[in-house]
């Protein structure tokens, strides 16, 4: 099944957790110094429910905004 979207096919996406330390400029320090990049992951908002596809009805994996938008329709 895997971690993705079966109507549109959003899958996980990589991304970067920054660490800042220091006093913001506008707070009366000399500003944000990065001092850590970690690699991480963003995951999809997956349900699985039953729709309703061509005649009849199946359970699908569909992420919220397909959901939302109306793109799978809920049985």
């Amino acid at each position: 099944m895997g971690r993705a979207c079966e109507i549109c096919g959003k899958r996980p996406m990589t991304g970067n957790r920054i660490v800042r330390h220091g006093l913001a400029k506008k707070k009366g320090g000399i500003g944000l110094h990065t001092t850590g990049i970690t690699r991480r992951r963003f995951l999809p908002n997956l349900h699985r429910i039953r729709a309703r596809i061509g005649g009849g009805v199946v359970r699908v994996t569909a992420c919220a905004q397909c959901i939302r938008s109306g793109k799978v329709a809920k049985a």
